[in-house]
């Protein structure tokens, strides 16, 4: 059984039946909020898939997760962020058949389809939002539980605001008033995260709850959405919120008077008033949830120690406090010692580290006290380096001179730890210098917190410890705990709070402690969580979720690594992390593009089908699938953190304006800290600051920024509701532009921003002007801020924010021009632009066509369907060299500048790079480039059908369509949208064509998966119409391709072995007969001395090397009379001559001819490698076997026919490897047609009983039916390599091997080893002629081959220890071939269901069978022609000399899974 398992205990594991809920066992009890709604959200996604279709109901959303074969998912697909489930959607889980993942009979407890013709798809309803981690478990062959490697997916929490009208008037753009503009209203709206503006304020600088309507008002007003409030419960003595008292209790400075009621919690009165915020202000809630630490002075803390660090459950920490109590004790002896108390120079900061320093180095000879009594604890494995030495020094058994030899043992361990004194200095160098940074900071920075005297109540830094102890005998090491802190950079996966150790707080006080803050709150912020362990991260988010499934959970950078941030909704990012403007706006594109402007996925990359209701109840639906793509964790963007330096300390107070500005154009969500917008000066001390916040509104000299910035944010929310989802990021100099564009209307807004990383510049520095491209622009607003003093504002009761004004910019004028591209607007920065200024811009593509998209999509199947393979060869591929031979070398393969050369020159070629671009929106592509340039590719795409309609009339109807569709988008968009409809164009085609191929084809391919189709399209790749190759030689016919790129055109493309080994694959498996029957006839007609040709050249001029060729074509043919090209004597004529095509022959004439002659026109014209006595061909036969011998050393006729070149390494004229002889594949073949002869003969079809021979000196009847009777005691007798013999003792013989097949039967007696080679031939054999074997032999020998012989994309054509191995004639001695692993691979299926564990379990067969093919899966996806190569160098390498893609290498691999298909028909 392999589960999607969910990283999660609750809401539940990834299963139909969780989506009925699941609580928590702390629900259950009594101080437990209840869950908000009465129905979960996944209930309501039950009752939505059971339901009726709706009258105008919107198509379901089915976004597709496609895993690898492990059954996880790849690098760029681990984590994934889905949308809110604001209608229930599906998530489908994709694994393709046959890979080890889906060999399984259940996964989420739904039974798998075995059929391995399709993908197994797994559709799980999404209606409730969480974080889930999953992987798939299967089973490998050895029955052993693999587990895949895990992903991750969190889908969006659904948030409700109340609506709100425009800020803009609709006709002039002016910004709207207060009470006019951005008014709240009734309605609420389905508000995504990245619409959400976030405010922080600090409860205790506000005043009571009845005080917090008027900041409510105020942040409304400034355009915020959610208000985020550091921890409202009760402080500790510290008085920071974040350092809580009372988990379970608010704070009563919240309340009246300061008192809470000594029964009340508080929890009613924040929530009316946090519900107050809600409906009247729209202002949703969140608070930080603080899991890993409390007050010290919390109560609880004393009855239950065990809750925190300590040495006594934390033994390693026992030298932190030995090092924290000498740290006080110093602290408190400064006076005593005549040291500075109060620092106030680097040189008294120098006299105290020099005598703290001392301190420290003294700890190493001091008492062992604490440090020997947790050596005696259990597992105290770690203790200090001082106690550890000591210990390692006792001798407690010396009897003679014990004090001697104690000091000799002494120096003996002292060598020894050596690397421990050393760990030692450097650990103590360590903790000196950071205290003396500490000291630095808190005592003596300008910008720190100037911490005053140094005592004991003030030590030197921070103590490390609390000192919980009610009693002075009471255990230090119990009672002495550590304080707040955090492991930088930890990975929460590995939790430091393992059981028996209660490390953490405990579990179900904290637990309530959540559970209540999500009954009152809209959302977590997690507080210091990259030190809170996962599991108890994830325990108390899943316990919150029981309460408020759509909690929004936000949180600063969990561990160090964003890629491993899963379990949260939204990363807070920092705007003030940007060091200037080119860091700045990296980080923007980032975090805040959203997607870049003419993106293509939500145009390309949805299909459409219909779908069954995933929870198996419920109506068929429509639905749209959407690929799904990895995501970043979404980003909460900040212009500033309540725990970051103000502006003016980090850039400069302008820059406020211009960083506010950008940040509310980011499409994500935006936060910024209250006092930002009003230009506080300094940081605000969380501990130490008492002061109220100023209410100082949108006017007056200390509300800095905030009447921009309403606009700016109600404009945030505006863009997000209303789609403008993509963008673009444009960084000149200081300037930063950020567009924003819907990309349906494509109306857009602009702003420019002057930044102001530097203190002082009123420059307005330097930016070209602004060109919008067929697009028009309207002001709508511009400002700067003038600060005439940054002075701090003193003001002991309230916090104020630099006295400033905003100053408009007037209107500038956008000046309408246009060049050789076309029109476009002008806008250029008016001279008084100082940094921090902004302008915000309206814009709308000119003349816009709301239409196109609908109408580039649609159509394309029309013009396309009734084209025939023919057609849709010109139409889908084509290589430059086939189109030049074509169109007269009018047309060839497109050049794209700075990508080279498309392979094709019909769509595939741009689906290539397309599928990538279209994908990922990829717009920085080179064709992306070249097309926002110039229409040159556009045009192409039409013209070069058109001008093939002569040839081919059926072109007509998708040439119109392309051109149609491609002269309106040159009229109708600005050449930066040229790239999406493009795209959109070509896709769509390319959809339609190929469901045309697939339309015309066999069952098998119609209903196969993806792999199928892709294979069938190489029929179409191959099979094409050129001027210098045909099938006759007086009209020219569309012929197969050998291959591509080198076997295109004239006599290298149509060869007969090659026709013969494909046309099975090619044309028969995809039901093509015809264009099989016209290779048939064709290459019949040309038989001669028995043989066909190897290269037919168009029938003009064949060449009849081959003596394997016939063999092949044996295998195809029909039984039906066919025209000859030559007589029936060995007269050679030309194509031309009356005598040819004036006899004719049935198949069984053909048969019945012997083969032995002299090659016509031997010699050099003909093969300048080959000696002469290559060109003498005889074949005969050995009738004591029955086989069939022929060849020599001096040629080579079977498939491996690599002859030697060189002259001076003496291999001219010298076969790499003759196969003189009988090879096994033609024995086989052989075999195949006497049996097929045979049966005919029985059935009185066949008017031969047999063929007359001279044997013995004696003429006889060999009849078909004895000849088979000879085959199959000779084939295993002969051909089985099964123990020593004396040819296997020549020193020449490279074969250990034995269980094998042998190559060849009967090699020339200078090289009878190359029988003996191991090599990919036999399984041919086996698979045309299998009753030769013995089933169990035949397995032994595939499964050697297995382990030997097969590589990633094909068979190795020689065993890797041979000794002829790679020696220069290797073409056929080593590199990997494709064609052979298709017969591997359908001998290996036979003969395993007959003898091995596929006669028990087929499907472990099966499974293994498809496993091998994942390589060429991958392969023929990623490789731009989109077919398999002929060869491969070592282990699937590269090989520059072969063919890209091979008609035989994708045709065999189409016979085996049609094997397959046909075996699951019969089952």
């Amino acid at each position: 059984m392999a589960s999607i398992k969910n990283g999660n205990k609750k809401p539940g594991s990834i299963n139909v039946k969780n989506l009925k809920g699941n609580s928590s066992n702390s629900s259950s009890r009594s101080s437990t909020p209840a869950p908000l709604t009465p129905k979960t959200p996944a209930e309501e996604g039950l009752d939505f898939f059971g339901g009726a279709v709706k009258a105008g109901e919107e198509p379901i959303r089915v976004y597709e997760l496609r895993l690898g074969a492990d059954g996880g998912p790849s690098k760029d697909l681990e984590y994934v962020r889905l949308p809110p489930a604001y209608t229930p959607y599906i998530l489908r889980v994709s694994i393709e058949a046959g890979t080890p993942a889906s060999k399984n009979e259940r996964i989420s407890e739904r039974t798998l389809p075995q059929d391995f013709s399709k993908p197994i798809q797994i559709d799980l309803p999404i209606a409730q939002a969480g974080a889930y981690k999953y992987w798939i478990e299967y089973e490998e062959g050895s029955g052993v539980r693999t587990k895949g490697h895990t992903g991750y997916f969190n889908i969006d929490p659904v948030l409700k605001l109340k609506a709100r009208s425009p800020i803009l008037d609709s006709e002039s753009l002016a910004v709207l008033p207060p009470g006019k503009g951005a008014v709240v209203q009734d309605n609420y709206v389905d508000l995504p995260l990245d619409g959400l503006s976030i405010l922080t304020v600090v409860s205790k600088w506000m005043g009571p709850l009845d005080e917090w309507k008027a900041h409510f008002a105020e942040a409304k007003e400034r355009g915020y959405t959610m208000l985020h409030y550091p921890p409202l419960q009760e402080r500790g003595e510290s008085d920071s919120p974040y350092s809580i008292r009372s988990q379970v209790k608010y704070d009563p400075a919240l309340f009246v008077g300061g008192k809470l009621d000594a029964e009340s919690s508080g929890r009613h009165k924040v929530e009316e008033v946090l519900k107050l915020a809600k409906e009247e202000y729209g202002l949703l809630s969140l608070t930080d949830v603080v899991l890993n630490h409390t007050a010290n002075d919390s109560p609880w803390l004393v009855e239950h120690p065990e809750a925190g660090f300590s040495p006594a459950n934390t033994p390693h920490l026992t030298p932190a406090l030995e090092l924290d109590t000498a740290i006080l004790d110093f602290s408190a002896s400064l006076e005593s010692k005549d040291l500075p108390t109060l620092l106030e120079s680097e040189d008294d900061l120098t006299i105290v580290m020099d005598a703290f320093e001392k301190t420290v180095r003294d700890l190493t000879s001091g008492s062992t006290t604490s440090s020997t009594r947790a050596m005696s604890r259990p597992g105290a494995a770690k203790t200090s380096r001082t106690s550890r030495l000591r210990n390692s020094r006792r001798s407690d058994t010396l009897r003679a001179d014990p004090n001697a030899l104690a000091e000799a043992w002494g120096r003996v361990v002292d060598v020894l730890n050596v690397p421990l004194y050393e760990e030692w200095e450097d650990d103590t160098r360590t903790a000196i210098e950071h205290v003396k940074n500490r000291i630095k900071y808190t005592r003596l920075d300008q910008h720190g917190p100037k911490m005053g005297e140094i005592s004991k109540s003030s030590p030197l830094v921070e103590p490390y410890f609390t000192r919980l102890a009610p009693t002075a005998e009471a255990d230090p090491l119990l009672y002495s705990v550590a304080n707040n802190g955090w492991i930088w950079a930890a990975d929460p996966l590995q939790n430091f709070a393992l059981l028996p150790s209660k490390a953490y707080l405990r579990r179900e006080y904290m637990t309530s402690y959540v559970e209540s803050l999500a009954h009152t709150f809209d959302g977590f912020r997690i507080d210091n969580c990259h030190s809170t362990p996962l599991e108890v991260g994830t325990h108390m988010l899943d316990a919150a979720r029981v309460i408020r499934p759509d909690l929004y959970i936000c949180a600063e950078l969990f561990t160090g690594d964003e890629n491993m941030d899963t379990a949260i909704n939204s990363l807070i990012r920092e705007s003030f992390n940007g060091w200037d403007p080119k860091e700045y706006s990296r980080l923007l594109y980032r975090h805040g593009l959203g997607k870049p402007i003419g993106s293509m996925d939500g145009a390309c990359m949805v299909s459409k089908e219909e779908i069954q209701s995933p929870t198996g109840k419920g109506p068929v639906r429509q639905a749209v699938v959407i690929p799904v793509n990895g995501s970043l964790p979404h980003a909460l963007l900040y212009d500033l953190t309540h725990d970051n330096e103000s502006a003016l300390d980090k850039r400069s107070a302008e820059d406020t304006l211009s960083t506010g500005a950008l940040v509310a154009f980011s499409f994500c969500a935006t936060g910024s800290v209250k006092g930002f917008d009003d230009i506080y000066p300094k940081l605000l001390n969380l501990v130490h600051e008492k002061r109220k916040y100023e209410l100082s509104g949108l006017d007056g000299e200390t509300c800095g920024i905030a009447k921009v910035k309403r606009v700016l944010n109600e404009l945030h929310l505006e863009m997000v509701l209303g789609g403008f989802e993509e963008g673009h990021v444009h960084q000149e100099n200081d300037y930063i532009i950020l567009h924003r564009v819907q990309p349906k209307s494509l109306k857009g807004y602009l702003v420019v921003a002057h930044t102001a990383f530097q203190k002082g510049s009123k420059d307005r520095g330097h930016i070209t002007p602004i060109q919008l491209r067929k697009t028009r622009a309207k002001y709508i607003l511009g400002a700067s801020i003038e600060i005439p003093s940054y002075e701090i504002p003193k003001d002991e009761k309230v916090l104020r924010g630099l006295a400033s004004k905003l100053v408009d910019i007037p209107p500038v004028n956008i000046q309408r021009k246009s060049d050789d591209a076309g029109a476009y607007s002008e806008i250029v920065v008016p001279d008084y632009f100082p940094p921090g200024s902004i302008m915000v811009f309206e814009t709308q593509i000119e003349d816009f066509d709301a239409d196109l998209e609908d109408f580039c999509k649609n159509g394309a199947y029309e013009a396309m369907k009734d084209l025939s393979l023919v057609d849709l060869n010109v139409v889908l591929h084509r290589a430059d060299v086939e189109e030049r031979d074509a169109t007269a070398n009018v047309y060839g393969a497109y050049d794209v500048p700075g990508s080279g050369k498309l392979v094709y020159c019909g769509l595939e070629g741009w689906m290539h790079p397309l599928r990538h671009v279209m994908r990922y929106n990829d717009l920085g592509h080179p064709l992306c480039a070249h097309l926002r340039e110039g229409s040159w590719a556009l045009d192409y795409v039409h013209q070069r059908l058109s001008s093939q309609v002569e040839t081919f009339p059926k072109l007509a109807k998708p040439a119109d369509w392309l051109k149609e569709r491609c002269e309106r988008v040159k009229k109708s968009v600005p050449n930066f949208m040229r790239p999406k409809y493009f795209a959109l164009i070509i896709s769509e085609a390319y959809k339609a064509a190929r469901q045309a191929v697939v339309e015309q084809c066999s069952d098998f391919v119609v209903s196969g998966h993806s792999f199928i189709q892709d294979l069938a399209l190489t029929a179409v790749q191959m099979h094409g119409l050129v001027k210098s190759a045909s099938l006759d030689p007086e009209v020219v016919t569309p012929s197969l391709a050998a291959g591509l790129p080198h076997f295109t055109t004239g006599w290298a493309r149509c060869w007969g072995r090659d026709v013969f080994i494909s046309l099975r694959g090619l044309f028969l498996t995809t039901g093509n007969y015809e264009d099989a029957k016209k290779h048939i006839l064709a290459f019949s007609t040309t038989l001669k001395h028995g043989l066909i040709p190897n290269l037919l050249d168009s029938v003009r001029a064949p060449r009849y090397n081959s003596r394997d060729s016939p063999w092949w074509m044996l295998q195809n043919i029909q039984d039906y009379t066919i025209k000859r090209r030559f007589p029936k004597d060995d007269t050679w004529v030309p194509w031309n001559d009356p005598r040819a095509y004036s006899e004719t022959s049935t198949i069984a004439e053909i048969i019945q001819e012997g083969i032995k002659f002299r090659e016509y026109n031997a010699g050099p014209n003909l093969d300048m490698q080959m000696k002469s006595e290559g060109f003498d061909i005889e074949i005969t036969t050995d009738w004591e076997t029955g086989f069939t011998l022929g060849g020599s050393k001096t040629n080579c006729g079977t498939w491996m026919d690599k002859m030697g070149e060189s002259t001076k390494a003496g291999t001219k004229g010298v076969p790499g490897t003759p196969r003189d002889g009988a090879p096994v594949e033609i024995i086989g073949l052989l075999k195949s047609t006497l049996r097929w002869v045979d049966e005919l003969v029985q059935k009185g079809k066949f008017p031969f009983q047999g063929v007359q021979a001279k044997i013995g000196g004696q003429e006889r009847l060999v009849t078909y039916k004895s000849g088979l009777i000879s085959f199959k005691p000779n084939f295993e007798k002969q051909l089985l390599h099964a123990s020593e013999d004396a040819s296997t003792s020549s020193t020449q013989s490279s074969s250990t091997v034995r269980g094998i097949y042998k190559d060849v039967y009967g090699s020339g007696s200078d090289h009878q080893w190359a029988d003996y080679q191991f090599r990919c031939n036999f399984p041919i054999a086996m698979t045309v002629a299998p009753e030769l074997f013995v089933p169990e032999h035949a397995l032994g020998a595939l499964k050697l081959a297995d382990k030997v012989l097969r590589a990633p994309l094909g068979m190795r054509t020689l065993d890797p220890i041979d000794m002829h191995i790679a020696k220069g004639l290797n073409y056929h001695n080593g590199p990997e071939w494709g064609w052979p692993l298709g017969y591997f691979l359908r001998a290996y299926l036979h003969f395993d269901l007959l003898a091995g564990q596929g006669k028990t379990n087929p499907q472990e067969t099966l499974h293994h069978l498809h496993t091998v093919l994942l390589t060429s899966r991958r392969y023929i996806q990623n490789d731009p022609w989109r077919g398999l190569p002929e060869l491969t160098n070592e282990n699937g390498g590269y090989c520059n000399d072969s063919c890209r893609t091979q008609a035989w290498s994708g045709s065999t691999l189409l016979d085996f899974l049609e094997d397959v298909h046909q075996l699951q028909a019969r089952k």
